[in-house]
């Protein structure tokens, strides 16, 4: 029994980590809290996050990007539901492929993101996201398995964390700037245990 993994980040009150979350981001400021396109909602996948945030922000010039962030304090890999490559399809997108990104942070630090685009005869959207388990940034689903059995056999039961950011467009030259400034601004706009947990040491 004492070799059980445990829970190394305490559980965060959701209405504590929406607080959390800037509301002035850059040049955006919040919006609304509807229009993104969502996970499948049923009993299961309800139960896989201890949040889940989701926000529209808009600049003064017009531009408008969505932020979607899942989080669970316990991660055992199974945030994998709230991956885009799954709910974008289940709500009648077809998808690009999806691409690596580095999303530049700092001048010492990149992010490890996917970036990718998303068509409907309703909308079309370009789509950034990553995700955190722990102290790695899995891109694949597999990848994101492993890094929780890594955590586990070293005695931890990792949190996790799901962002995504998206824009309306399917043009990528002008998309892809926008979405990586706005990902840069949330890192700086976020205090520090915000920025811990969306980001973790980066």
């Amino acid at each position: 029994q004492a070799r059980l993994p445990v829970p190394v980040v305490p559980r965060i009150k959701e209405e504590r980590f929406t607080a959390l979350i800037p509301k002035r981001i850059g040049d955006f400021t919040f919006d609304t809290e509807s229009g993104l396109v969502l996970p499948p909602s049923d009993a299961l996948s309800d139960r896989l996050y201890d949040s889940l945030v989701t926000r529209t922000y808009s600049s003064p010039s017009g531009e408008v990007v969505m932020l979607l962030v899942a989080y669970n304090n316990k991660q055992d890999g199974v945030l994998q539901i709230h991956r885009p490559e799954i709910c974008y399809p289940a709500g009648g997108y077809t998808l690009t492929s999806v691409d690596p990104i580095d999303v530049p942070i700092t001048q010492a630090n990149s992010l490890p993101a996917q970036i990718f685009g998303a068509n409907s005869e309703a909308r079309n959207e370009v789509v950034m996201y990553w995700t955190r388990v722990g102290d790695k940034y899995p891109r694949r689903w597999l990848d994101q398995r492993w890094a929780v059995a890594e955590a586990n056999l070293r005695g931890i039961v990792p949190d996790g964390v799901l962002a995504r950011v998206s824009t309306i467009g399917n043009d990528f030259s002008r998309t892809t700037p926008l979405l990586t400034t706005f990902i840069r601004d949330l890192h700086r706009s976020s205090g520090a245990q915000m920025r811990g947990l969306l980001f973790g040491k980066i």
